[in-house]
């Protein structure tokens, strides 16, 4: 094996851990650098450069399925929304929905506001 890909493996590997360790921790990355005496830039750089390679390696996989988290659900892009209003005054209850004529609420909302 490459020294370059060894070295390269052994660092992802312990900023994995550190990352890992700061998340466990519940402090925020500034407290937990701060403590750790470790720099915010290379704490951020590494997340940055673990996300990437674990997106790539996602990206990788030939069933696209896959990707989703168990437990989730794919939505269509093919919904219907139907939406209804109700109105009631003084027992006289209108029921408005997709279909009713605009032209004939708006007669119903001015005999409404005459009363």
């Amino acid at each position: 094996m490459d020294t370059k890909i060894a070295t390269a493996k052994y660092r992802s590997a312990q900023w994995m851990e550190i990352i890992r360790d700061r998340q466990n921790s519940g402090l925020n990355v500034k407290d937990y650098c701060q403590i750790k005496g470790l720099s915010r830039h290379a704490y951020y750089y590494w997340q940055r450069k673990l996300r990437e390679s674990a997106c790539a390696e996602l990206a990788k996989q030939e069933d696209p399925v896959a990707l989703i988290p168990t437990g989730w659900a794919q939505l269509t892009t093919e919904t219907t929304v139907s939406s209804s209003l109700e109105i009631e005054v003084v027992g006289c209850r209108i029921n408005i929905n997709n279909d009713t004529d605009p032209e004939l609420l708006k007669k119903v909302c001015r005999i409404l506001r005459s009363l």
